[in-house]
């Protein structure tokens, strides 16, 4: 991996669709799991260095992005993503909401993202202090919330949210609490919709669907791959928030259904009870 890169080293959102072509090597193959987290580790040991340098910029964030996103297609994980043509459809920053399945949409947004539209995320407090992920996450101008007082996270989000969408940057937010594999409505805050509607940008939905990378039963980050399943993103129209932002909110919830149903995971969709 290059040390220090001056311009973004791909930019896939070029087209509207992207889908995985490349065939997986013979030892990968065999061994994806022990292949793919030699490359993640090696990955973020360097982009750590670089945050020490005061390196990791927005070209080297993206670099390492794509290093990991090339090394899961080298061990079999297939991808498909559409609607990349809607981050052309607006100017200026937005708020990208989408529900969080693993970790692999946090590692892989930037490469899809980050060429067209500057982007920071919404993160939970505890990443930002992980040994390992910490000073890569803090590098990048988080938003760091506790999710342990929703009261104080609306604030936070929607004071430090407005002074990013200021600077130009575009936000993710997972609305959910945690991870999760299932699409449980009722967990679906609107803390992206009130920052949007706060500072007038659009919103585009960001259907995921990353279980081909789980979730792992002693550390999250490091779950089995299963390299049977696609992964998926699907970007959505972008639209601005009118009245109260019930509808947007409804409509963001819609897109990520039916997204879901159209990939034939509607028993992932766990609907609000009563």
């Amino acid at each position: 991996m290059k040390w220090n890169h001056k311009d973004y080293p791909l930019n896939i959102s070029e087209k509207d669709i992207y889908e995985t072509t490349r065939k997986p090597g013979i030892i990968s193959r065999h061994f994806p799991n022990l292949s793919y987290y030699i490359n993640l580790f090696w990955v973020v040991f360097y982009s750590n260095l670089k945050t020490k340098f005061k390196l990791y910029n927005r070209y080297n964030w993206t670099a390492s992005s794509i290093a990991l996103f090339k090394a899961l297609e080298r061990v079999g994980v297939r991808f498909e993503i559409t609607g990349m043509d809607n981050l052309k459809k607006f100017d200026g920053p937005a708020v990208f909401i989408g529900n969080h399945m693993s970790t692999l949409e946090t590692v892989i947004l930037p490469t899809i993202i980050q060429p067209s539209k500057s982007v920071v995320y919404v993160i939970k407090k505890q990443l930002g202090e992980y040994p390992l992920f910490g000073p890569v996450a803090r590098a990048r101008h988080p938003i760091m919330v506790g999710r342990s007082n929703p009261r104080e996270d609306l604030k936070l989000v929607i004071d430090e949210g407005s002074e990013r969408l200021k600077e130009g940057r575009s936000i993710i937010i997972f609305p959910q609490k945690t991870r999760s594999e299932v699409l449980e409505i009722s967990t679906f805050n609107s803390l992206g919709i009130k920052l949007a509607k706060k500072n007038d940008v659009y919103v585009v939905p960001v259907a995921i669907l990353s279980n081909a990378w789980p979730n792992g039963k002693k550390i999250k980050e490091f779950g089995k791959l299963d390299t049977n399943k696609i992964v998926r993103f699907a970007l959505g129209e972008p639209m601005k928030v009118n009245s109260n932002g019930s509808e947007e909110h409804q409509k963001v919830i819609d897109f990520i259904k039916s997204k879901f149903s159209e990939w034939g995971m509607s028993k992932l969709i766990v609907e609000n009870e009563g």
